[in-house]
């Protein structure tokens, strides 16, 4: 079975279900929306690496292993442009506990979306969202869920721009606890 173009499914990802050979274009630029594989974890875990800066692109690229190796479903969608680079990437994973927000399980999870910035506003993070809801209902899914920071704005637009709703803000809270004591 060919997923997305003939590239590899990821582990975990569904693959008795039927994803379409070429998932719907954005309406601006001409892209290649794929399932990635371990063959493009170097680019990958480059593009994460803009996304998330806390790690460097050698962790990025064990992480992406890891979660592929999980039970977990997890997958990865990459955009490429005509020339074949990578320009922005969707992750997500299926989650069976409870997703803040959702009255359904399982949720399709979005973990990551990330479009290089000169790529921005030409509906490419629209493509990878619709592959991500392809995935999503494959996988016996009625919700998306995704999360944002509370002072990341231009995530929430994006979010609201792809018709998520929002559904609660958040703190959250943590306690150091001090070792117990050792009993002699």
């Amino acid at each position: 079975m060919q997923y997305g173009g003939g590239i590899a499914p990821i582990a975990g990802a569904a693959t008795m279900h039927n994803f379409p050979d070429q998932f719907p274009r954005p309406s601006g630029m001409i892209v290649r929306i794929t399932v990635g594989s371990n063959a493009d974890l170097l680019e990958w875990s480059a593009l994460r690496t803009s996304l998330w800066p806390d790690g460097s692109e050698a962790e990025h690229q064990e992480d992406v292993v890891q979660l592929m190796a999980e039970p977990q479903p997890f997958i990865g969608f990459l955009a490429r442009d005509q020339r074949g680079a990578l320009v922005g990437f969707a992750e997500a994973a299926l989650r069976v506990d409870y997703v803040n927000g959702c009255e359904t399980s399982p949720v399709a999870f979005l973990e990551g979306l990330y479009v290089v910035e000169e790529c921005r506003r030409q509906g490419i993070g629209r493509g990878l969202v619709d592959a991500v809801e392809a995935w999503a209902r494959s996988m016996g899914c009625a919700e998306l869920a995704s999360d944002a920071m509370l002072d990341n704005t231009v995530s929430h637009a994006m979010h609201a721009a792809l018709k998520f709703e929002e559904t609660e803000r958040v703190v959250y809270f943590r306690k150091l606890l001090t070792p117990m004591p050792l009993l002699s």
